[in-house]
């Protein structure tokens, strides 16, 4: 039987596309390996698929790469090493000046530069710049970056109702054709606003809205980091999973509090959104 010329097409790209499954970056693989990273993180690679993730987001070597508050550093532990020979990774922080940060957040940020510059040799030259809106958005010179990255961060912008201007400093950095590449805990479409800010879940709709409107394109979205045991109905939101285990913390009877954890880490880290946008040539 003949095949159409444009189910041959379709039939190429779909085995390019498990060809792109197969074959690894080894570079990346190898700075996930890393004895360089810590335990504590790496323990959590299960829950946050780093290797599929950053392909998944079309991440090279050569690239300049910022990644929007990297708070202790667990990818950056990965981004700056696998970056530092050929290309840059911007550690974009949280401002150290503005008066929206909180003490504990500034010590966050302090203590990252401390280990960028204690451990050369891993981060390499590490370019650490800042954002908080208004005062402070510029993450990288306009129209510099290949690609942002930005990890479980969107609750917390909607929460401080500065979201929007966060799309738009990612938006600026990044040259024609750059991605940006999203991770997020997913929330059921029919949470508002408020809720959102509760829970710490944010539906896909939102996310895209917001992207659309400081001029990104969808290109593509990833079931990578889902988890359909979440249920998200926890009483003290995203937080009661592991790692926090925040439900749990509130308990007084340790029998219960000992329960409560083995039911959330049944569970599992939250159930995920992984959106790749572009920003138009």
């Amino acid at each position: 039987m003949k095949l159409k010329i444009s189910s041959i097409l379709i039939l190429l790209a779909s085995m390019a596309g498990c060809a792109d499954l197969i074959a690894k970056d080894d570079a990346l693989a190898r700075a996930i390996a890393s004895d360089n990273r810590s335990e504590a993180f790496t323990q959590r690679d299960s829950a946050r698929h780093p290797q599929q993730a950053l392909e998944f987001f079309g991440i090279r070597p050569d690239m300049a790469v910022a990644e929007i508050w990297p708070s202790a550093g667990w990818w950056a532990e990965i981004l700056a090493p696998y970056l530092k020979d050929r290309g840059s990774y911007y550690a974009v922080g949280f401002s150290l000046t503005a008066k929206r940060t909180p003490k504990w957040r500034k010590n966050m940020a302090m203590q990252l530069i401390e280990n960028f510059k204690e451990n050369p040799d891993q981060y390499g030259a590490a370019i650490v710049t800042s954002l908080s809106v208004p005062e402070d958005t510029e993450i990288a010179p306009p129209g510099s970056l290949d690609m942002v990255l930005t990890f479980r961060n969107v609750h917390n912008w909607i929460k401080g109702d500065y979201d929007a201007g966060v799309f738009r400093a990612m938006y600026a950095a990044l040259k024609p054709g750059g991605i940006l590449g999203l991770v997020e805990h997913r929330a059921p479409e029919n949470f508002s606003v408020e809720y959102m800010k509760l829970s710490g879940y944010v539906t896909e709709a939102y996310v895209i809205k917001t992207a659309r409107a400081a001029g990104f394109e969808l290109l593509e979205k990833s079931e990578i980091n889902a988890n359909p045991k979440d249920s998200k109905d926890h009483p003290a939101g995203v937080w009661s999973l592991p790692p926090g285990l925040r439900a749990c913390g509130i308990l007084d009877d340790p029998a219960e509090a000992d329960q409560c954890r083995e039911k959330y880490r049944a569970i599992g880290e939250s159930d995920r959104m992984t959106l790749k946008f572009i920003k138009p040539v």
